[in-house]
Formats: structure tokens, sequence, C-alpha cells
């Protein structure tokens, strides 16, 4: 028996494990996928509401400051768990004027710190953007962001 490896081994090693690699990879997309469609995101929580929120999102740009779900700029608090920070788990109507009143009372005006600037959303866009960020709360993120602190 040969001790060392020929071309044509060597040829059917690379093309042998180039394709199980990439038929492990494809496996992975498409669990990844599945996951994300099926498992994780709160389908049936995914309302008009909830579409306009984000949309209202998008429009001031609040991923400038904060991050969500880990996507993001860290100026100002992670948003993906603000709900249960506000106690959304235990008292959600309490925890939804809560939200809308700290948007409301933005800047603070407390010297040293961050402010937030006021976005002037009428109460319908507020119902609208906290239900977008009830509805991130729910999405299964395999325990992220670790702290309920953002």
């Amino acid at each position: 028996m040969s001790e060392m490896l020929t071309k044509s081994a060597a040829r059917n090693i690379f093309y042998g494990g180039s394709a199980f690699f990439f038929a492990v990879f494809i496996g992975l997309a498409a669990h990844s996928h599945y996951y994300a469609a099926t498992v994780s995101t709160d389908v049936a929580g995914l309302t008009e509401s909830v579409e306009r929120g984000k949309r209202i999102w998008e429009k001031h740009a609040c991923v400038d400051c904060h991050s969500i779900l880990g996507e993001g700029a860290y100026f100002a608090p992670e948003l993906g768990n603000v709900f249960v920070r506000y106690g959304g788990d235990k008292d959600a109507k309490g925890a939804r004027e809560a939200l809308k009143a700290w948007m409301q009372a933005q800047p603070t005006g407390i010297e040293g710190r961050r402010q937030m600037p006021q976005f002037h959303l009428n109460d319908k866009e507020l119902d609208d953007l906290v239900d977008f960020l009830a509805w991130t709360n729910k999405i299964k993120t395999q325990n992220w962001p670790p702290k309920v602190s953002g």
C-alpha cells in the first residue's frame, strides 16, 4: 500500500469534503429560516398596529441611538425587552401607559444625562410604537439580552 496520497485521491477528498460541508451549510441555513419564521416569531401577534409601530421606529431612526435585539447603536438602552422592564409581564396595561408617558416626557432635562428628543407623537402613534415594542419582547431570542436591564 502506498504511503503517499495520490493526486486523484486528494481530488476526491476535496470534492467529497466540499459537497459534505455545502450540504451541512444548506441544512443549517434552512433550519435558521424555519426557526425564525415559525418558532421564534410571534406571527399571530403581528398586527397592523405592530407594523405601523415599526414604521414609526424607522421613520424617527430610533436605531441610531437604541439597539433592539442586539442590533443598532449602544448610545441609549436596549429596547428589545423594554416592555418587561416597565412591568409588562405583570401588568401589560400599566406598562403601556408608563412607556407612553416616558416618551411624552422627553427630554427630561436632567443635567449630565443623555437626552431623548421629543418626537411629538400623537396618541395613535404612541400606541403603535408601544405595540411594536411589546411584540419584540415576545420574540424568542434565546435569552438575549442576558440582563433585563438591557
